[in-house]
């Protein structure tokens, strides 16, 4: 099979040649990578538009372009820099890598969401590294365009996430116009892409802590649940092929079957440390496929390659039979994972993910 029709056949539900496959990386790894395969490479391509070099190097079955609030990450080289949003970012040091942290809210002490004006994404040069992207790999990968960061994360990452839960418990009417007039960019974005012909919508918002929620069911329902409901319906209006992946850190079981009812098609990550991959494959595995599910919290960073291979076999056992499995890792390769343990992972996904699955 070519990559797109491994990638499109494991999403509808059936059994491919083998478990499709891809990995995230923090620009650090990326460039690591890169490096160990000879590639000299500087620049930061992690959370762009044109995807960069690495998916196909390592090949991925599917490519990823990003739009939107999501592209503040590591967006540029400077200690401190402020995005479009009027978001300001710091790089901050740790003792295993850097990271970029939100520093400066903008909308911290707006009253009135009607005072502020975001970003236009109606403009046509928004969307040529996804054109480029359909034009020069469409045929032979699947194609994702990715507006994660996309209603709760945007509106928290505006406004603080301390006053935004507060909105959601004490100051209910600013919440709800709030969250619409931040709808209004997705709205315009997801029309454009859908249009365009991605594969995959791929939204997010991290609503999930290690092993709870960050917000309640109740609150997801009321202020999420139906804004994604009626993005989901349009786009599938537009193309009812369009498959729509949503991402979410962390405990969300409780929402699962709200996603599923509102025409969910893609979990991400399906956290291991925080879900049962299995479990949720039991209960949701003939509508939802997973993408995820290798720890990058223990086994990737911590462990031997003899222990992320043990990792992926488990998941391919447990959630690959039937198709509806991506295989990654839960989240982004961060710097301290070591390269032998990355090389690994794709070792253990290509030898060990063939169908019919005899593991």
């Amino acid at each position: 099979m070519t990559h797109r029709e491994r990638f499109l056949t494991a999403i509808h539900h059936e059994e491919p040649d083998q478990v499709p496959i891809c990995a995230w990386y923090t620009p650090e790894a990326e460039r690591k990578m890169l490096r160990h395969l000879g590639v000299d490479s500087d620049r930061l391509e992690t959370y762009k538009a044109s995807g960069g070099a690495l998916p196909v190097l390592m090949g991925h079955d599917f490519l990823i372009s990003w739009l939107g609030p999501c592209t503040g990450y590591y967006l540029r080289p400077d200690r401190t820099y402020t995005d479009e949003w009027g978001i300001g970012w710091q790089w901050f040091e740790y003792p295993t890598g850097a990271f970029t942290e939100m520093v400066y809210h903008p909308l911290a002490e707006i009253r009135d969401p009607s005072e502020f004006e975001m970003p236009d994404f109606s403009r046509e040069d928004r969307y040529t590294g996804v054109r480029s992207m359909l034009e020069q790999y469409g045929e032979e990968y699947g194609i994702m365009a990715a507006v994660a960061c996309t209603l709760f994360e945007l509106a928290w990452y505006l406004r603080g996430l301390e006053r935004v839960l507060i909105d959601l418990a004490e100051n209910k009417d600013f919440a709800h116009a709030y969250f619409d007039k931040l709808l209004g960019w997705i709205e315009v974005a997801g029309r454009k892409l859908v249009s365009l012909g991605v594969d995959v919508i791929f939204i997010g918002d991290d609503v999930g802590a290690q092993n709870r929620m960050l917000i309640s069911p109740a609150a997801f329902r009321e202020f999420l649940k139906p804004r994604y409901a009626r993005l989901f319906e349009e786009w599938k209006r537009i193309n009812p092929n369009v498959k729509i992946a949503f991402h979410s850190d962390g405990y969300i079981y409780p929402i699962i079957a709200d996603l599923v009812e509102i025409g969910l098609d893609i979990l991400n990550p399906v956290q291991p440390k925080s879900m049962d991959p299995a479990r949720v494959k039991r209960d949701f595995g003939d509508r939802l496929t997973l993408w995820g599910t290798v720890d990058i919290q223990e086994v990737l960073p911590f462990g031997t390659p003899e222990d992320v291979a043990e990792e992926v076999k488990r998941r391919i056992r447990t959630v690959g039979p039937g198709g509806g499995l991506i295989l990654a890792p839960a989240h982004n390769i961060q710097a301290e994972v070591p390269v032998e343990n990355i090389l690994a992972f794709y070792r253990a996904a290509r030898e060990y993910g063939r169908y019919p699955i005899r593991i």
